[in-house]
C-alpha cells in the first residue's frame, strides 16, 4: 500500500522540486502567454509548515507535478541546506501533517484511498524519518494476513513531549490477530495510547486499547486527561453520541465529564486541556450558538463561560507552542478573527497587524521557547506568504510564498455582502468581481454554493472563485441557510432536510446578481460536493434561472447517498442527516427531465465522500431526458481532486463549457 521512498541526503530542494506552479510562474516572467487554468489549478506550492524545536530549521510539504508531493527540510541560517526527506507519489499515498519531533527527526501522516474487496477503503499511517531521509519507521501498528479486520486509522500524536528527544505519546489502533499461540498473536482491540520512541520503536503502553474509544486528549505534559467513547447499538453502529471521561491529575480513575451529540451539536465538546489551570476547554451552545467554556478537572466539574459571540459560533481555540498551549479563541463573522487571552501574544499580534495591515495573520508553529515563530499572512487578493519572526530581535523575514504562479498576477478583491431571500431573510455571502470591475453590471456571473452542507464560505483567497473572476465572471458565494457557523436558527435541520430553503437561498443569490446588473443570459452555477448538489437541484427547481450547470463530485440521489454508508458504522448518522419523506423530489438524478440547460460533471473514481456512481446515474438520467451533458472522471483521484493536472483540466474545460453555453467568446469575459 505504501511506496514512500527515502531520498538521498544532500539533495537540493530548490533545484529538485520544479513544481507545476513554479514552471507557470517562470513562463509568465519570460513573457509567454499566461495560462490562468494552470496557474490557479496548481496546488499550493507549500503546505504543512513546521518549525524545529530550536527554531533553526523548517519542514514543509512541497507540491510536485500532478499529485506528487515531497517532505522538504530547510536550514534557516543557510537556505542551501535543503533536503528531501520523503516523497509520495499520490498513487495512492499522500503526505500531510509533518512535524518535528526533535532537531533531526520528523513525524508525518500518510493518507489515501484504495479499492477494497467490496468498497473504497480510506487509510492513514504515521511514519517517522530523519531530516535527511534516513531511518524511516512505521509508527502505526502493523497489520498482517492474520489480522481480523482492516486497519483504517493509523493513529495520532497526542503529545509531542518536547522535553524528550524523539519520543511521542500516540493513540494507536490495535486489531485482533488470529495467529494466537504465537508471540505475534494478540486479542487487543481498539484505540490505546503508547509512549513511542520514533527512532527505535521502543513502546510503553500507557492506555490499554478499548473498543469504541474515538480519541484522547493529553495535557501537554505527558498525562492523558480526557477519553472519548462512541455510543453504539448492538450492531456496532454509531449513534453520533460521544461520552467523555476525565482524570484528576493525581489519579488513574476515569470520571464522567459529559456527553456530546454530534447530530444535534448539543452537550460539551472537549478541545484542549490546560495543564497549569487544570481545566479542559470545549464548545457548548449558548442561546443556540457555540460558545467556549471551561470545565475544571479537579473533581468539581466547575463550568465557566470563557467567550461567546452574539452573531456567530465560536470556531475554536488558538493554540501555540510545542505543548499546544491555549492562547486565544477564533470566530468567523464577515472575516475570521482571533481574540487572544495571553497579553504578550495579543500585543505581538497587534504589532504584526500594524506591520502587515489588512491581512489575516496566524501563528503556524514556534520553537520550544516561543522566541522564533512561523507566521502565515494572507488576504482575499493574495494566496499568502509565510514569514519567520524572531521575537527577541523583533525581526520579520519573508520565507515562502504559497502560490508562486500567482505572484505577479493581479487578483480580485472579495467583498462581504448580504442579499434578501424570497421570504425577506437577509443572507450573507461573498462577492468576487473581476480585477478592476466595480460592479456586476453587464458581466457574466456565477453562483458558487459551498460544500458540506454543514460548512460555510470564508473571506480570503479561493482558487475557484479567483479563477472565474480572473476570466471575467462575477462570482457570488452564498452562505445559504443550512450553512454552519451562524447558530442553530441558520443551520436549521441541515441543507438536505431543509433543502427547499437552502436551494431557495441559492437561487435568490442568482436573482440578486441579476438585480446588480449581471447579464441575465449569462448567469451560471458551479458547485462542489453539496455545492454540486445545490447546482443541479437549483436547475431542477427553477429551470430557466441558470443557463449552465457545473457540478463537481456532486450528490445526485439522496437515497444513494444513504446506501453508500450501509456497511459502515456511521450509517444511522448519515441516514438521520439525510432524512426521509422527500428523497425523490429532492434528488436531481430523479428529476433530470426538469433540467433544461447543459450540465458538465467532474468526479474521481476513488471518491468516498460521494461515490462516482451518483454522477454516472445523473449522466444516464440526463441522457434519457435529452439534456446536453458531459462527465469528466479520473480513475485515481478522490473527492478533493488533489492533482494539479486534474484541477487545470477542470478549470479549462469548465470555462470553455460555460462560454459555449452562454455564448460568451473569450474577448467578452476577459
Amino acid at each position: 500500500m505504501m511506496s514512500l521512498a527515502p531520498v538521498m541526503a544532500g539533495f537540493a530542494a530548490e533545484a529538485a522540486i520544479p513544481t507545476s506552479a513554479s514552471v507557470t510562474a517562470d513562463a509568465a516572467k519570460s513573457g509567454k502567454t499566461f495560462d490562468a487554468a494552470a496557474a490557479f489549478g496548481s496546488r499550493e506550492d507549500v503546505t504543512g509548515l513546521s518549525l524545529s524545536p530550536d527554531g533553526k530549521s523548517v519542514a514543509y510539504i512541497a507540491a510536485l507535478d500532478g499529485k506528487e508531493s515531497a517532505l522538504v527540510t530547510r536550514d534557516l541560517a543557510d537556505g542551501s541546506k535543503s533536503q528531501l526527506a520523503l516523497k509520495a507519489s499520490g498513487k495512492p499515498e499522500r503526505l500531510s501533517d509533518c512535524h518535528w519531533v526533535s532537531e533531526s527527526r520528523l513525524v508525518c501522516t500518510v493518507y489515501g484511498v484504495v479499492n477494497g474487496p467490496t468498497d473504497l477503503l480510506p487509510f492513514t499511517r504515521v511514519v517517522s524519518v530523519d531530516r535527511d531521509g534516513g531511518n524511516v519507521k512505521l509508527l502505526s501498528t502493523q497489520q498482517n494476513e492474520h489480522s481480523r479486520s482492516y486497519q483504517f486509522g493509523g493513529g495520532t500524536v497526542i503529545d509531542w513531549l518536547p522535553d524528550e528527544d524523539g519520543v511521542v505519546l500516540m493513540s494507536r489502533v490495535y486489531i485482533p490477530d488470529a495467529h494466537l499461540g504465537s508471540r505475534v498473536g494478540s486479542t487487543q482491540e481498539g484505540l490505546g495510547v503508547d509512549r513511542l520512541d520514533t527512532r527505535t520503536l521502543a513502546v510503553k503502553q500507557l492506555e490499554l486499547p478499548v473498543r469504541g474509544v474515538i480519541g484522547y486528549l493529553s495535557d501537554g505534559r505527558g498525562s492523558v486527561r480526557i477519553v472519548g467513547r462512541s455510543e453504539q447499538d448492538g450492531g456496532g453502529r454509531d449513534s453520533g453520541v460521544y461520552k467523555y471521561s476525565y482524570r484528576r491529575h493525581d489519579s488513574r480513575e476515569w470520571l464522567k465529564l459529559g456527553d456530546y451529540d454530534s447530530t444535534t451539536h448539543t452537550g460539551f465538546y472537549p478541545l484542549a486541556v490546560d495543564h497549569d489551570l487544570d481545566i479542559v476547554y470545549g464548545l457548548k451552545k449558548l442561546d443556540g450558538r457555540q460558545a467556549l467554556y471551561s470545565i475544571s478537572l479537579d473533581g468539581s466539574l466547575a463550568e465557566k463561560l470563557i467567550y461567546s459571540r452574539s452573531e456567530v459560533d465560536v470556531d475554536g481555540v488558538v493554540q501555540m507552542g510545542r505543548r499546544n498551549r491555549i492562547v486565544g479563541v477564533q470566530y468567523s463573522a464577515d472575516i475570521t478573527r482571533a481574540d487572544y487571552f495571553d497579553p504578550d501574544i495579543d500585543k505581538m499580534m497587534k504589532s504584526l497587524g500594524r506591520a502587515l495591515p489588512g491581512r489575516q495573520l496566524s501563528v503556524v508553529d514556534s520553537s520550544v521557547d516561543e522566541n522564533v515563530l512561523l507566521i502565515y499572512s494572507g488576504r482575499d487578493d493574495d494566496a499568502g506568504v509565510y514569514y519567520v519572526f524572531d521575537r527577541r530581535a523583533r525581526k520579520l523575514q519573508t520565507f515562502l510564498v504559497v502560490r508562486s504562479a500567482l505572484e505577479d498576477v493581479t487578483l480580485a478583491k472579495v467583498t462581504p455582502i448580504t442579499y434578501p431571500a424570497a421570504d425577506g431573510v437577509v443572507v450573507p455571502g461573498y462577492l468576487t468581481l473581476p480585477p478592476g470591475a466595480t460592479s456586476a453590471k453587464g458581466l457574466p456571473a456565477i453562483v458558487l454554493p459551498h460544500g458540506g452542507p454543514s460548512a460555510r464560505d470564508y473571506w480570503g483567497f479561493d482558487w475557484l472563485s479567483q479563477f472565474y473572476a480572473a476570466r471575467g465572471f462575477a462570482v457570488l458565494q452564498p452562505n445559504f441557510r443550512g450553512s454552519a457557523g451562524y447558530g442553530d436558527a441558520w443551520l436549521k435541520q441541515n441543507g438536505f432536510k431543509a433543502w427547499r430553503t437552502a436551494i431557495g437561498d441559492v437561487n435568490d443569490a442568482g436573482r440578486w446578481l441579476l438585480a446588480q446588473g449581471a447579464d441575465p443570459g449569462k448567469l451560471c452555477i458551479v458547485g462542489w460536493s453539496y455545492g454540486g448538489y445545490a447546482a443541479l437541484q437549483s436547475a431542477v427547481v427553477e429551470p430557466g434561472l441558470f443557463k449552465a450547470v457545473v457540478a463537481i463530485a456532486p450528490v445526485t440521489d439522496l437515497s444513494a447517498l444513504k446506501e453508500e454508508h450501509r456497511n459502515w458504522s456511521d450509517f444511522d448518522i448519515v441516514s438521520e442527516m439525510v432524512g426521509e419523506g422527500y428523497l425523490k423530489e429532492a434528488s436531481p438524478a430523479r428529476n433530470a427531465e426538469k433540467i433544461k440547460v447543459p450540465v458538465l460533471l467532474f468526479h474521481g473514481a476513488l471518491d468516498r465522500n460521494v461515490r462516482i456512481a451518483e454522477s454516472k446515474s445523473m449522466v444516464a438520467r440526463l441522457e434519457s431526458a435529452g439534456v446536453k451533458h458531459e462527465l469528466v472522471s479520473w480513475d485515481d483521484l478522490d473527492h478533493y481532486l488533489e492533482d494539479s493536472t486534474a484541477r487545470t483540466t477542470l478549470l479549462r474545460k469548465s470555462e470553455a463549457f460555460l462560454r459555449e453555453a452562454i455564448g460568451a467568446p473569450e474577448s467578452v469575459t476577459r
